[in-house]
C-alpha cells in the first residue's frame, strides 16, 4: 500500500478531488468498471482512466481488471450522487487551478541558454527566463541554478491554449534598493560645474524653421521667366531712351543749321 493512500473514509461526504484511495473491483463492463472505495455507494472507473503501466490500448476491460482485484484509485470528479475515479495519478496543479501571482515550489528539470524549466506539478514545466532568475545581469542560467535544485517561483503569466507557464524567481527576491546597507548610485550621474570650470555650456541656438512650403519646379521656372522678361523690358526701355535722346540732339542740330541759312 502506498504511503499516501488515505484510509478511514466511510462516507462520500468525506471525499475530495485527487484523494488517493484503495478500492476493489466489483464488476467490469465494456465502458469500464465499478469499484468499491469503502463508502455507501460505488465509484465509476471509465475505461479511459484505467492504467496498466503499458502504452498499449485496452481492447477489453476484462484483460486489464478482474473482479475482486484491489486497485489504487484517485477521486476524479464528484457530481451529485456520482463518484468518478481514475487509476492515473492526477496533476498536482491543473490548468484550471493555475492563477497569476501564485507562489509555488518546484524543481529545476532542465537548463537552456535562455532560462530554466521548473516542474511545479503542472502538465508541463514552467519557464523562468534568464532575466527572471535573479536581480542584476545573468550571463548563463547555470550561474544561478542547477538541475535538481528546489526553488520557489511566482507565476507571472500563463497561456492555457498554448500550454505555456512563465515563472519568476526574481519577483520573490528583494530589490537592490530594498537591501539594508546598499547604496544605489545612478549609472550616469549629472556632472556639476564649479566656479573654476574652464568650459561653460554654450546656450543652445534654435533655428526657426520657415513654415512656408518649398516652391515647386514649375513655380521656380515661372519666376525665372518673369525675371528674364522684366530684364528684357528694362533693356528695351534704356535703348529707347537712348535712341530718343540721340534723335532729339539730331533734330536740335538740324534746326540750328536751318536758322543759320
Amino acid at each position: 500500500m502506498n504511503s499516501d493512500v488515505i484510509t478511514g473514509i466511510t462516507s462520500s461526504d468525506q471525499l475530495e478531488r485527487k484523494m488517493h484511495l484503495l478500492g476493489k473491483v466489483i464488476k467490469t463492463g465494456k465502458a469500464g468498471a465499478i469499484v468499491d472505495i469503502g463508502v455507501e455507494k460505488p465509484a465509476l472507473l471509465h475505461v479511459s482512466q484505467i492504467a496498466t503501466g503499458k502504452d498499449e490500448p485496452i481492447l477489453k476491460v476484462e484483460d486489464a481488471l478482474k473482479e475482486g482485484q484491489e486497485v489504487d484509485v484517485y477521486i476524479r470528479n464528484l457530481r451529485g450522487d456520482r463518484i468518478e475515479v481514475s487509476m492515473k495519478k492526477p496533476l498536482t496543479l491543473e490548468w484550471r487551478e493555475i492563477d497569476k501571482d501564485m507562489v509555488l515550489k518546484g524543481k529545476v528539470v532542465e537548463l537552456e541558454k535562455f532560462g530554466a524549466f521548473v516542474d511545479i506539478g503542472a502538465e508541463r514545466p514552467g519557464l523562468v527566463h534568464i532575466s527572471e532568475l535573479t536581480q542584476g545581469y545573468v550571463r548563463n542560467a547555470s550561474d544561478v541554478v542547477s538541475v535538481g535544485d528546489e526553488v520557489e517561483v511566482k507565476v507571472i503569466d500563463f497561456n492555457r491554449r498554448r500550454r505555456q507557464i512563465r515563472l519568476s524567481m526574481k519577483a520573490l527576491q528583494p530589490g537592490l534598493d530594498e537591501i539594508e546597507g546598499v547604496k544605489i548610485t545612478p549609472a550616469h550621474a549629472p556632472r556639476r560645474k564649479g566656479k573654476g570650470s574652464q568650459k561653460q555650456r554654450e546656450p543652445e541656438v534654435h533655428e526657426e524653421k520657415s513654415t512656408e512650403p518649398d516652391p515647386t519646379f514649375m513655380e521656380i521656372r515661372l519666376k525665372e521667366a518673369m525675371e528674364k522678361a522684366e530684364m528684357a523690358e528694362r533693356k528695351e526701355a534704356q535703348r529707347s531712351k537712348k535712341e530718343k535722346s540721340l534723335t532729339d540732339e539730331q533734330e536740335d542740330l538740324l534746326s540750328r543749321t536751318l536758322k543759320q541759312r
